[in-house]
This record gives C-alpha cells, structure tokens and sequence, in this order.
C-alpha cells in the first residue's frame, strides 16, 4: 500500500516559504541595509513616542493579572514591562501603531509594512534568552543583520499583496497581510523547517480576518489602533502552535467550497506584479506627521496655500476662506473622506477635512494632541464651519498615478476660493516629506526619530541606540535592553 502523502501546499503559500527561505539578499548593497535601519529606528522611534504620551493604550498593555512578570520575558520598549512573546508582538504592535505616525504603503490595498516589527523583535530576544537551557536554537544568529533580513522580507511580504490585491473589497481589514508576513518570517526565526512555515502560513488563511468596520468612514475607533498588535500576536501565537506540533493544510487557499480564495478573490487567486525582492523596504513611505498616509499631501498643499493667503495679509482663514477644493486619489476619498459628527481621537485623524481645516486654522501640521477630545481643535466651531466649506473628490489621473509602481505619487492638490471671489490656484504636492522622492525625507525621519526618542532617553542613550543598530553583529538582547526603562522612567 502506497503511504498517503499530503498534496503539495497551494503555490501563493509555497512562493511565500520559498522567498523567506532562500532569496538571499546582497550584502554589498548598502542602499537597502541603510533604509531597513531608517524604518527600524522610525518605527521603535512611533514606540517610544506612543509610551511617552498616550494614556488611551496603557490599559491596553497591562497584563491582566496586575504586576506580573514573565521570566526571561520580551522587555517593551519604553516601559518596565517583562512579557511572553505573543503579549510582546501585540503590546509592542500597539505602541508603534497607535498614533498612526509609522510607515505606510498604497496600493489596491494599503497598509504600513513596519507593523511587522512588533512580532520580529519579541521573538528574536525570546529565543536570545531561552535557547541555552530550553532547547537549542536552530534558526539563524539572533543579531541585527537578522533582524533586518526579517523585516526587508515581512516588508516585501506584505508590499507585494497590497499592490494588486484589494482585501477591503470583502470587507477584510488589511492587517491580515502584518499576520501573513509576520507568521512567515517568524517561523524562519523560531527555526521551523520550510514545511513548518507553510503550516504556519495555512493556518493565517484559516483564521477568521478581520472586518475593517472599525476604519470605515461611520465607525472609526480606536481599534485601528490595536488591530495590528493582534496580528503580529496571532501570527506568533499560530507559528508557536506549529512548533508544538500541529500541522498545516495545504490547501488553505484553493480548497473548495471553503478555502480562503473560494470565498473571496475567487479561482484566480492573488495577482502580483513583480517577483518577491526587497522593493517595499524601497518604496515605502515614511511619515513626519500622525496623519492617515493619504492626508499628508493635503497638508503640505493647505500650509503652502496658507503663505500664499498670508503674504497678500489674509490672516484668518476662517473669515477669507469661501471654499476649499481638494482634488485627490480614490484611495483617499474612500478611506478618510468624512462629514459629520468626529466621535474621537481615531475619528479625526483619518478624516482629511478635519486635518486640512485644522492645518489652515493652527499654521501649522498636526501633532497627535490635537486630534484627542480635550484638544481646543475638537471642539473649535471655526473648524467645522471650515470643514463644510471643503470638496473632496476623486481625480482618475492622480489614482492612476499612486497605483502605477514607476511613480508612486500620493498626490492631492489644493484649491482656495476666496469671499471674494478670488480663486487662489491649485497647488499640487504629488511627493510629500517622507516619500522615497523626496530628498527632505532622510533627514526629516532622523530628527523625528531624535525627537521622539527625547520623551524618554538622553542624548547619549540615544546615541547607543544608534551605534547598536549600525552594528550588523549586534545581539538583538542589547538593542531591546537599551530601549526598556525601568520604573522611575515609564509609565507602565
């Protein structure tokens, strides 16, 4: 009798195992090493700065049973927290995310690729710590040159799905594609074999995704904040079930009438259009502003329109102001056109007239304070008798460009109307600060990064912190080390 044997894993799973795997990145390319540093730091930097400043998440980091400790346990960056891996990817996954100021990605899909960090780091100082005396560590050397490996790869991961691949057209929220990523470069590093990996990949298909109810237009809440915190959770969590020994299904995608294809894309499957490599880490866009991706542009244009009102002495944009014209992507008309009542702090700033009107009325870009509901901004009538005069729509020619790979635009332009009558021009911002085309972005991301840094460390910590990451041979126990405080320093 012939053994049975499992059928071959459906091909997107394999593709995925394999890149992990075997694409071997070149070493000599200093471009791609310098920009996984820039989006290590800016996303521990988005940490940092969400412990320091954002009371709203501490209930969400507090062990359930008060003042536990786990031994040899994940330190969270910019708390005394000592926990489990799986608590680590979502306390961590919170930290980063939510203020919105970490990176972000377009594409038919959207989404902000750094998020995968939160189940990097956990793991790799786990495993630092436990692998003398609980089992020997099989999987690559826990340095910084690994953990840069990893996140290029989740990064690519995720990027590749989100250019052809609309999730929110069935409703999934796209955090679904930080569990696929994280799962997979996580069971690389736990030491999984590439089998094991596809297992762990099988059962990310199988779990129940995510609805993006809590990012539509009518029900923003601060779950958008979390939600990637608990997919980098699930995908440690299914990568620890595969390292226990539960096995995959090899048809978790093409398996009819259930698989995960079956009941969405269809037998098509994913499109992609360019083999697994390192583009995302390329092309990914950092953020200088906790502003919802798509409304940075907006900004920028409404601050350059602003000059021009106040160089012919037009002070008071509440009062001159007749109508604001913003013409955009389809990407930023469906996810952050809004009107109506702004319930809360996740409200306002995925709402692109509320950021544009509070940029004319305050002179300056947001900062995460503003959008809270004791902000003066919350409550400021000048703003919302701002924000009604201000027309949103959909232009073919700027989506056309954010979704085509060569350009990459997030453009929005801006059109004043005066009382007047006067109309002042559009002006067009297609590469904000933090675009890959910008060459204000390097040094806008490293003073973001200082400045975050300063709500907890000292110039001179923060300096290790620096040193630590340029260092490819680091043991990643020293840079999580470095970024713990103890009591006396943090709020948790």
């Amino acid at each position: 009798m012939t053994p049975y044997q499992e059928p071959l894993y459906d091909k997107a799973i394999a593709d995925v195992a394999d890149y992990v795997f075997h694409y071997r990145l070149d070493a000599s390319d200093e471009h791609i090493w310098e920009i996984a540093r820039m989006a290590l730091l800016d996303a521990l930097g988005c940490a940092i700065e969400t412990a320091a400043t954002i009371t709203d998440c501490w209930r969400l980091l507090e062990p359930i049973i008060p003042n536990t400790r786990v031994p040899d346990g994940f330190r969270v960056p910019g708390t005394r927290l000592e926990v489990d891996p799986i608590e680590g990817a979502f306390d961590l996954g919170v930290l980063i995310r939510y203020l919105d100021h970490n990176d972000a990605l377009g594409g038919a899909e959207w989404g902000h690729p750094s998020d995968n960090l939160a189940a990097i780091l956990p793991v790799m100082d786990w495993l630092s710590h436990t692998s003398n005396y609980e089992h020997i560590h099989t999987g690559p050397a826990l340095t910084m040159r690994t953990l840069l490996i990893a996140l290029i790869k989740a990064y690519e991961i995720q990027g590749c799905y989100q250019m052809r691949n609309a999730f929110n057209t069935y409703g999934i929220d796209h955090v679904v594609l930080v569990k696929l990523a994280s799962a997979a470069v996580v069971s690389w590093l736990m030491g999984l074999t590439k089998e094991q990996t596809m297992a762990s990949i099988s059962h990310v298909w199988m779990d129940g995704q995510p609805s993006r109810t809590y990012r539509s237009r009518d029900h923003t809440i601060p779950r958008k904040g979390w939600a990637a915190g608990d997919a980098a959770r699930r995908a440690v969590q299914l990568s620890l079930y595969v390292r226990a020994g539960q096995p995959g299904v090899s048809k978790a995608l093409s398996a009819k009438p259930w698989g995960f294809l079956a009941q969405t894309f269809g037998e098509n499957g994913f499109e992609f259009p360019r083999p697994f490599g390192t583009w995302t880490i390329q092309n990914v866009f950092f953020k200088t502003m906790p502003v919802e991706g798509h409304g940075i542009s907006a900004v920028e244009a409404a601050l350059l329109q602003l000059r021009r009102m106040q160089e012919q002495g037009l002070s008071d944009p509440a009062r001159h102001i007749e109508r604001i014209e913003l013409r955009t992507t389809a990407a930023a008309d469906l996810i952050i056109h809004k009107s109506g009542p702004l319930r809360n702090a996740a409200d306002r700033d995925h709402c692109i007239k509320f950021v544009v009107s509070l940029s004319f009325l305050k002179g300056n870009a947001p900062v995460a304070a503003d959008y809270s509901n004791d902000s003066q901004w919350a409550v400021s009538e000048d703003l919302e008798r701002l924000r009604e005069r201000i027309v949103v729509h959909a232009d073919s020619q700027l989506t056309q460009d954010y979704l085509d790979l060569s350009k990459k635009s997030i453009s929005t332009g801006v059109t004043v109307v005066l009382v007047t009558g006067k109309v002042l021009p559009e002006i067009l911002v297609e590469y904000p600060i933090g675009h890959v085309r910008n060459a204000q972005t390097k040094p806008a991301l490293h003073e973001k990064f200082l400045h975050n840094m300063a709500h907890m460390f000292s110039e001179t910590e923060t300096g290790k912190v620096l040193e630590t990451v340029r260092d490819m041979n680091t043991p990643i126990t020293e840079l999580v080390n470095l970024l713990a405080r103890p009591v006396a320093k943090a709020k948790l």
